[in-house]
């Protein structure tokens, strides 16, 4: 199932996409993650409900307010490479914040002030129900979805010092979607093709099963050490093309009026361009 979050009457809904269109429920996002929810509460306007064009709808981020935005770095192979660092031992995990989070089409603001701003094309993996202690065999039993995500980084700050925190929780620095797809429609994330283009230009060209930590893999990882609620989402890491992996006397960072486009199979095209704070 191809879902989609749109903004109305102050509230957030969900909507499921169709070939016809959108069909508009009455279900908001926060029962939607509200634990028990999901997609139950949609099944009665799979087959019928007002359709619209998808166009007519303001969209919403598809996870408007995560409990925990994780990240996992250096989580492909041809990325460490890229970057000059060894492969991890065990996965990096990292957070964002709520802060971060934009939709598909929104405008990130840049400071002047900032001059290693860095796109990330990224899966994410939305939990579906609370998940602790969970085996790498059960780990997709958990899982309702997945979403493209653009995790940009500010460079600079990212390493001026030992945490990586400071360089990555700009405001909208977290565009998520444009849909969600449920794992009914996504049964294997590591054989997904990942791509992301800056201004039209093809960038980042490479596939899920590069991961170096599976999905599965980081999930019963973090689950041994954290609980794990419906609407949590995971950003599992990006591949190779970045502009930090460029020689470094080549590198020309994003800045106000670029525009990165995020494509992972079977879940749409996400873009957002930069503009000046």
């Amino acid at each position: 199932m191809k879902l989609m979050m749109y903004n109305e009457h102050d509230a957030v809904y969900v909507g499921i996409v169709t070939d016809a269109g959108v069909i508009k429920t009455a279900v908001t996002t926060d029962a939607f993650y509200a634990e028990g929810g999901g997609i139950q509460l949609l099944s009665s306007y799979a087959d019928s409900g007002d359709v619209v064009p998808e166009d007519s709808l303001a969209i919403a981020p598809v996870v408007p307010n995560p409990g925990k935005i994780m990240c996992v770095g250096l989580n492909y192979r041809r990325h460490a490479a890229e970057s000059g660092m060894a492969e991890p031992k065990l996965p990096v995990l990292f957070s964002k914040f709520n802060n971060t989070i934009a939709s598909q089409g929104e405008d990130v603001p840049v400071s002047p002030e900032w001059n290693q701003v860095d796109y990330e094309s990224e899966l994410v993996v939305v939990m579906g129900k609370k998940a602790k202690n969970v085996s790498e065999a059960d780990a997709l039993d958990y899982v309702l979805g997945y979403c493209n995500a653009n995790d940009l980084s500010e460079r600079e700050l990212q390493f001026v010092s030992g945490q990586w925190l400071l360089g990555k929780t700009e405001d909208k620095f977290m565009p998520i979607g444009p849909y969600l797809v449920t794992t009914d429609d996504i049964p294997d994330p590591q054989n997904l093709s990942i791509k992301g283009w800056l201004n039209g230009e093809l960038r980042q060209d490479s596939n899920t099963a590069d991961m170096i930590f599976t999905v599965v893999q980081v999930i019963a990882y973090a689950t041994k050490y954290m609980t794990l609620n419906a609407g949590d989402i995971i950003s599992t890491g990006t591949p190779e093309g970045v502009i930090l992996g460029i020689p470094e006397d080549e590198r020309q960072w994003l800045k106000a009026g670029d525009e990165y486009t995020v494509e992972i199979e079977g879940l749409g095209r996400l873009s957002n361009t930069l503009v000046e704070a």
